[in-house]
């Protein structure tokens, strides 16, 4: 939206190799350690990974803490993204990763770092950072791709630190600052991937270039990830009616704001505000890591939160009591709720709610708990509804992404064959939804591993053949 700048290039090419890089973004300039600090300070870049933590306090950190040891430092890159709602940092590693590379050099040239590592889960993602570095050849540094496992919890700080030290990527369950003890027990600077491509961007155009778009308080653009599916680059200050506008979608029912650690805004809400801190912020929302996920009109909202939530209680560290039996306890209950465990399946709920809050080891119990605690002041009639056993009479499509929804397997339909007699959708409500003339709404429908057998059932049992399902 406007004139693309981390985006910059791709509406020619895919990827941005070395070369479609340079000539895009041209050669980058060298900085002192207290020019990098300045810039970074002069454009407020905060942290695009979720805590928005100003990026020139954590250069001094690691500044400080190097100057009180040998000098060794190290620079990782947090491209985890371990949550299904968010794809922003992919596209970058996957479409402009020497952007991101540049950036992470530039941090690591102003503290004189040796190890540059950055941190992924995915194959494709990992291919990708490999090969733009192998483009590259030397840079003076060892700079290296960290693969992890691809879970929710590998993004929070003391696990992927504790990833690449070669132990469990878990959380510590302690206060340990990376700026102090980090890769290799040195003092680390670790940021998320948005954020080193914002800084080899403004190092580029200078800090009154950065600041010509977006917000005076807020300069620059922003990258959001809307619906689970578009990744966007809009200036800071945009209306998210108007990003939602032209991702082809609108509020819905609500929007969850700042992924499933984040906060449901109402309809009303989701059109006044603006891609901001300031105007979230007021709204009791943040930001993120930059998912934006509006709830279609034509789905339970009690459902989706139930299996986000149960995916959640699975994607836990399992090494405390709030994440091995609170999260569990909690999507168990709100369960029971959807299936009408009346008044005291609610009461119940707010009881598991909390149980966990502010008692785990990191703050994974107390963020899936402030995500149904939200859902739960935005949805009141779908939730007492469903409790005493009325329902809300919507099907759940599946609205809020997650990893079991991702299948190379698709239900197919054979328009010429079709007579719309409907027994799929009475086989595969989940799946299969019907236009007003009760044909199907869509031609190919994903199926999620869990339902393959539902699909094909309703392959062997549609009466005009029209049904069958290919990779």
């Amino acid at each position: 939206m406007g004139a693309p700048r981390l985006l910059a290039g791709l509406d020619q090419v895919p990827r941005l190799d070395r070369v479609a890089h340079l000539t895009t973004h041209g050669s980058l300039p060298l900085y002192r350690p207290d020019e990098l600090v300045e810039l970074a300070d002069n454009i407020d870049l905060r942290g695009r990974g979720g805590a928005a933590f100003p990026f020139h306090r954590k250069l001094r950190a690691v500044m400080r803490s190097a100057r009180g040891r040998d000098g060794r430092t190290a620079v990782v890159v947090n491209g985890s993204e371990g949550e299904p709602s968010c794809l922003k940092d992919k596209a970058l590693l996957l479409h402009a990763p020497h952007l991101v590379i540049d950036g992470a050099l530039l941090a690591a040239a102003a503290l004189d770092a040796e190890d540059v590592v950055v941190a992924v889960t995915r194959d494709d993602v990992e291919q990708s950072v490999r090969e733009a570095i192998a483009e590259r050849g030397p840079s003076g540094r060892r700079l290296r791709v960290g693969r992890l496992p691809e879970r929710f919890v590998t993004g929070e700080g003391t696990a992927m630190i504790s990833g690449l030290n070669g132990g469990p990527t878990l959380p510590s369950g302690q206060k340990v600052r990376t700026s102090e003890r980090g890769l290799g027990g040195v003092p680390t600077l670790l940021s998320n991937t948005e954020t080193f491509a914002q800084l080899a961007l403004a190092a580029r155009i200078g800090a009154l270039d950065f600041r010509a778009v977006g917000l005076p308080s807020e300069p620059g653009t922003i990258m959001l990830t809307v619906a689970g599916a578009t990744v966007v680059e809009v200036p800071a200050g945009t209306s998210m009616a108007y990003v939602l506008e032209l991702c082809g979608t609108s509020p819905g029912q609500g929007v969850l704001v700042g992924g499933y650690h984040g906060k449901w805004l109402d309809p009303g809400s989701a059109r006044t505000a603006e891609i901001s801190r300031e105007s979230l912020e007021s709204l009791g929302a943040r930001l993120g890591a930059g998912a934006v996920l509006p709830l279609p009109e034509d789905t339970c909202p009690m459902g989706e939160v139930a299996r986000v939530t149960r995916w959640m209680a699975n994607e836990t560290a399992g090494q405390c009591g709030p994440c091995v039996r609170g999260l569990p306890a909690l999507a168990d209950v709100l369960d029971e709720a959807l299936r009408g465990g009346g008044r005291t399946a609610l009461e119940m709920l707010e009881a598991r709610m909390a149980g966990v809050m502010k008692r785990g080891a990191c703050s994974h119990p107390d963020g899936t708990s402030r995500f149904v605690a939200s859902a739960l002041s935005a949805f009141p009639d779908e939730f007492r509804d469903h409790a005493l056993g009325s329902g809300c009479g919507r099907r759940v499509l599946g609205a809020l992404p997650l990893p079991e929804d991702e299948s190379p397997e698709r239900l197919v339909v054979d328009w010429t064959l079709c007579k719309g007699h409907g027994l799929c959708v009475d086989i595969l409500p989940d799946v299969v939804r019907l236009d007003a003339d009760g044909y199907p709404a869509e031609a190919s429908m994903a199926v999620p591993g869990r339902l393959r057998t539902k699909a094909l059932r309703a392959v062997r049992r549609c009466p005009a053949l029209a049904l069958r399902i290919l990779e």
